[in-house]
């Protein structure tokens, strides 16, 4: 084992980045990362998620995922965060879970940790860059130490070329070969860099 304690953070409306953070999880745990996979609050209303059947099915088969908590922050010494875009910002559900991180941020409980992001859209070019320079932007307030994977590896060029973070065009199909070998990538790189900030 590593000494990196790994939280891997999504949002997921339909499965999407609920997948991009299974498969992250799993690479980062070959690596020799603790991780805890973690889900923000659903803050839509119960009636809006039950009245799409998509959004329904994923609400209950995630229903055993642990909604992250500001121990689970405090708890990481590195973040991995996973959510769609929306307007080409993250999904309102994880900005609100950030918003309320404060009175940790004051304290700096968030700083010089490794953090990285991924994200998905209907369409290639649907947001996914802007969502995560956001979030970079974001991390950037924290004083928490961005780990992009730029272009470390040919997987990146195969699977889009984003040097931000991996980006999957969501249109209900499973992960592509290319996006899982991306993401590994980036899970991998983010639990090499992380152990050495945490010496």
């Amino acid at each position: 084992m590593s000494n990196v304690r790994l939280a891997i953070i999504y949002y997921s409306t339909y499965g999407t980045n609920h997948a991009m953070a299974e498969t992250a999880a799993e690479a980062a745990r070959e690596a020799g990362a603790e991780v805890r996979l973690l889900k923000v609050p659903e803050t839509a209303p119960e009636g809006v998620v039950n009245g799409q059947d998509a959004w329904r099915a994923q609400a209950e088969r995630t229903a055993s995922v642990p909604e992250v908590t500001h121990a689970d922050m405090e708890w990481a010494n590195a973040y991995l965060f996973s959510a769609p875009t929306r307007y080409g910002v993250s999904a309102s559900q994880l900005r609100a879970f950030i918003d309320t991180l404060g009175p940790l941020w004051a304290q700096g409980k968030l700083a010089n940790k490794a953090a990285s992001a991924m994200t998905s859209a209907q369409n290639p070019h649907g947001g996914q860059e802007t969502t995560l320079i956001g979030l970079y932007t974001t991390m950037m307030h924290w004083g928490a130490i961005i780990v992009a994977p730029g272009y470390t590896d040919p997987v990146i060029y195969a699977s889009g070329g984003n040097p931000y973070g991996t980006t999957v065009s969501a249109a209900g199909a499973p992960l592509s070969e290319e996006s899982k070998a991306s993401i590994r990538h980036q899970a991998r790189r983010l639990v090499e860099f992380a152990g050495k900030i945490a010496g």
